[in-house]
């Protein structure tokens, strides 16, 4: 060991230096400086304090809970009951109103619109995207093109149930993968391919749809119907517009034909209160382009026929003078 007395000093600064040398250059044994020492003891006292006050140290069957008795967990609690407070009286509005009511009220509508939009941003985003545009494999939100029904009633049926999500009442329906369980062979998956994208009128091979039409009898005019229009009862789609939702290449159909793939949605009745449930609905709804099936149009059309004469009924029954 060298004896410090010994250690060479620099000739510059005449402070000694530590004897380490790099290409000529020699280290010198400064003192730290004074403030960083005191901010790093002072920091050494601060988590001393902080052990003794906050929650800090983990044990077998649980942590030390300090004498503040602080938790992040009962701070979120009671933010979240005081927003429930904040939002008590339309909450309570959301609860025992009927949907249509909802979109009656323009308040309450507006209400709606606020929480379904944050709902929709933290917990549906994730797959139908921001603006609830959908992708490959997730619905796009924004059209008039419904798997299960695009009315109000329908729409918050889904998000309470959810689709193939395990509830009891869930959505199912089921492609069968007629290529993977050989149902069809490679050929017969080609034919019937040719013969979907002729249903949505494009051209097709005409010779692999006329060999594939017995095929389709047999195999899905029972859901899709005998002219590919689908079936909402069985949530089967209809084959004959535009919108696909694996894609409309004939490499996207004949994967489809082959695999049977099919989504998941959970069931958010566990999640969200009915009231939440019901401004999500009215969100998606707002946000949709309606709904083209023609049981759907002649609905609206009915009810909008229904809101045009009621006024006009009460003023034929009004007393004249």
């Amino acid at each position: 060991m060298t004896n410090t007395s010994e250690r060479e000093r620099d000739d510059h600064t005449g402070v000694e230096t530590t004897g380490h040398e790099w290409d000529g250059i020699k280290e010198l044994d400064n003192p730290l400086p004074r403030w960083w020492l005191w901010v790093f003891y002072g920091s050494i006292a601060f988590s001393l304090v902080y052990w003794i006050l906050m929650p800090a140290w983990p044990g077998i069957n649980g942590y030390t809970h300090g004498l503040l008795n602080e938790s992040d967990r009962a701070n979120v609690a009671q933010e979240l009951r005081a927003l429930q407070v904040q939002r008590g009286a339309n909450e309570a509005e959301l609860q025992t109103a009927s949907l249509q009511q909802i979109e009656a009220d323009p308040e309450l509508q507006a209400h709606a619109m606020a929480v379904g939009a944050s709902v929709f941003g933290d917990n549906c985003a994730t797959c139908h995207g921001a603006g609830g545009g959908g992708a490959k494999g997730y619905p796009n939100l924004r059209d008039d093109v419904w798997l299960w029904g695009g009315s109000l009633d329908e729409i918050e049926h889904t998000i309470r149930v959810g689709i193939r999500s395990g509830h009891a009442q869930t959505r199912t329906s089921q492609m069968p993968a007629f290529g993977r369980d050989g149902m069809l062979d490679q050929k017969q998956v080609a034919d019937m391919t040719e013969y979907v994208v002729a249903l949505s009128g494009r051209q097709a091979d005409r010779a692999a749809v006329g060999r594939a039409a017995q095929l389709y009898a047999d195999n899905c005019a029972a859901c899709h119907g005998a002219t590919g229009t689908g079936d909402r009862a069985q949530g089967a789609p209809d084959l004959t517009d535009r919108e696909w939702l694996y894609g409309s290449d004939r490499e996207s159909i004949a994967a489809q034909i082959h695999n049977g793939r099919g989504g998941v949605m959970p069931t958010w009745e566990g999640r969200f209160s009915p009231g939440v449930i019901k401004a999500l609905a009215v969100y998606v709804h707002a946000n949709s382009a309606g709904d083209s099936h023609p049981t759907a149009v002649a609905v609206a059309a009915a009810a909008t026929a229904q809101a045009v004469a009621a006024p006009a009924a009460a003023v034929e029954a009004a007393p004249t003078r």
